[in-house]
């Protein structure tokens, strides 16, 4: 039985392809569009469905849409439409946003349309150069679809990817997000095989929101670049602490409230884009981070509380913020936390598959935990060479990549990573990764310049799973980047680059299991250093999703001051390229002019 899970409704839309209780396969739109998080959640663009994702997940399975058994969509408009569910059409002022009505926002009724329209665009909405794999379908219309639909809550999406993907039998579960339908915060617990919510927090109050808005207020993306605030934090004083304890109110009983305030009468003027960053920015991210901090700390509290479970599972856009992870990791009551690592709205569809895969399968039981996030595309050796010689580029085939990368990195090289299976949520772990030394105490400026990155943002160190413990404070298990750690004061002048200016790193740790030749690379780089930690960034630039293929990524390395290119066994070097083809245009152009 084959399960298709699709997020679509907001952004960083995706599809996860489940059959029995397995993973198949999962990917975001964007890695294939090359439009970063797919699309802006805006109601003018809920219509667009993940149909490249879609298409890889289905190839992945060797199936069309025709061999689909289930579909379930992450996020149910029936529990916002309310009297109007059983009407046939809906009223939508010509210019909505000059009217005050029922919807909690003035397009919403648009967007409403799009989803529930939702089954009839997959049936017959496929681009044209994807319509091989949906056009049995799309013969007969969503009417005859041989699959059934399914609208998945949101908030049942992002839970679901959580308890059903975690090593916990049993466990505690809490999502925070924006919001849902309704929903912006979800408690329940997971006990016997059956999930349970205790109760949920819905708009507006968000823990969300808040920080997508004080993110737009200090002059970044909103719903983009909230990872951006968490680094800014770091440099920033509890300055604005009393305010914001005023604004946000934990109420009790795992209940808290936001209040509406405009922000530039609380922090002064937003920050325009690309102006300077002064202290008073710093402090706003400082004190917001720790406000989010204190009041989901006692929300734990209280969910500890109530379900008497000894672990936690977490997802949610809020999940992604690795400083709050880890402080409560350290504080907080739960003995284990484990966050599914595509916390946000990506991850809805892995969760809304696996929901509907256990409610129509029998036996019910749990198959399949995530263990590691490698579900996207694979390239083969020939793949990839075919394209190295249709570009005309200089290359070497390698008898041992690992240990020849590892060389490079030991004089200081600066590479791009393509091994394997393309990474499934918002973090490069070894798959699609850039690589670099963190010996050097200026290498994180430098992959902050190749990258065009603000200078305030950190690199990540991957660290050997067994060694973890030896360069990080109570260094454990940690695979998905997604808790904060001390770097060990003894070895703290050994890996400066990856020491954020508080003195934590966000650690990635592996294990030969999850990735041979990513662990052996590292293995290799130590034995000539002595140093079992690497810099791991994300194999991509400002503003661009991660490279998927191997055109994406030699186009990357081709207009990038990255030093060398390990892609399956084949190396290229920036050194060999600019000589054989004159200078670092000419293998850009030489690239772009082939098909």
């Amino acid at each position: 039985m084959y399960t298709l899970g699709i997020n679509a409704a907001f952004h960083d839309c995706s599809a996860c392809l489940v059959s029995d209780g397995i993973v198949i396969a999962a990917a975001e739109e964007e890695r294939f569009t090359r439009i970063k998080h797919g699309k802006r959640p805006l109601p003018f663009t809920v219509w667009q469905l993940p149909f490249h994702a879609i298409d890889y997940c289905l190839a992945e399975a060797g199936i069309t849409l025709s061999d689909v058994a289930h579909v379930a969509y992450s996020y149910d408009p029936f529990l916002q439409l309310g009297e109007h569910a059983g009407q046939a059409t809906i009223a939508l002022p010509l210019e909505p946003s000059a009217h005050a009505g029922e919807w909690d926002a003035p397009w919403d009724p648009l967007a409403l349309c799009y989803v529930v329209n939702a089954p009839r665009q997959l049936a017959s909405g496929a681009p044209h150069h994807l319509q091989q794999r949906f056009r049995k379908v799309a013969a007969g219309g969503a009417g005859s679809a041989p699959y059934r639909w399914h609208f998945v809550e949101h908030h049942l999406g992002h839970e679901a990817s959580a308890f059903l993907a975690a090593p916990f039998a049993q466990c505690a579960v809490l999502t925070i997000d924006g919001r849902g339908e309704r929903a912006t915060t979800s408690y329940g617990v997971f006990q016997d095989g059956e999930y349970r919510r205790l109760r949920q927090i819905d708009y507006p109050q968000s823990l969300g929101l808040l920080y997508e808005e004080i993110t737009e207020h200090l002059g970044f993306l909103r719903s983009s670049d909230e990872y951006k605030v968490m680094a800014l934090a770091s440099y920033g004083k509890p300055a604005f602490i009393s305010q914001l304890r005023e604004i946000v109110r934990y109420d009790g009983e795992g209940a808290y409230s936001v209040a509406k305030v405009k922000w530039s009468e609380v922090f002064g003027p937003p920050r325009q884009r690309g102006a300077p960053l002064a202290q008073a920015h710093m402090d706003i991210a400082h004190s917001l981070q720790a406000v989010l901090e204190e009041t989901v700390l006692r929300m734990t509290d209280w969910l500890y509380r109530e379900t008497g479970m000894a672990d936690l599972a977490m997802a949610g856009g809020v999940g992604l913020n690795c400083v709050m992870n880890a402080k409560l990791r350290d504080r907080g009551p739960f003995k284990r936390i484990w966050v599914q690592p595509a916390a946000g709205d990506s991850g809805t569809a892995l969760g809304a598959a696996l929901w509907i895969d256990s409610q129509h399968r029998a036996p019910r039981n749990r198959r399949w935990q995530m263990e590691h996030v490698f579900l996207g595309p694979a390239y083969d050796d020939a793949a990839i060479e075919h394209l190295l010689r249709e570009a005309g580029l200089p290359y070497r085939r390698v008898p041992d990549i690992a240990e020849a990368t590892a060389e490079l990195l030991a004089q200081n090289k600066v590479v791009g990573w393509f091994q394997g299976r393309m990474e499934f949520g918002p973090r490069s772990l070894g798959a699609r990764s850039i690589l670099a030394s963190p010996i050097d105490p200026d290498m994180q400026s430098h992959l902050n310049q190749i990258k065009d990155r603000e200078d305030f943002r950190p690199v990540a160190p991957v660290v050997l799973e067994e060694e973890a413990a030896e360069w990080f404070v109570n260094g454990g298990v940690s695979p998905f980047m997604l808790f904060v750690y001390d770097v060990r004061a003894d070895k703290a002048d050994r890996i400066p680059a990856v020491r954020h200016v508080d003195g934590t790193a966000r650690v990635q740790t592996i294990n030969r299991a999850q990735h041979a030749a990513y662990y052996d690379l590292i293995k290799s780089f130590a034995a000539r250093t002595g140093v079992p930690v690497l810099v791991n960034t994300s194999f991509n630039t400002r503003g661009e999703p991660i490279v998927c293929t191997p055109r994406d990524a030699l186009e990357s390395f081709c207009t990038t001051p990255l030093d060398v290119l390990a892609i399956g066994p084949f190396l290229l070097e920036k050194h060999t390229l600019m000589r054989g083809r004159g200078t670092h245009e000419a293998a850009r152009q030489a690239m772009a002019a082939r098909p």
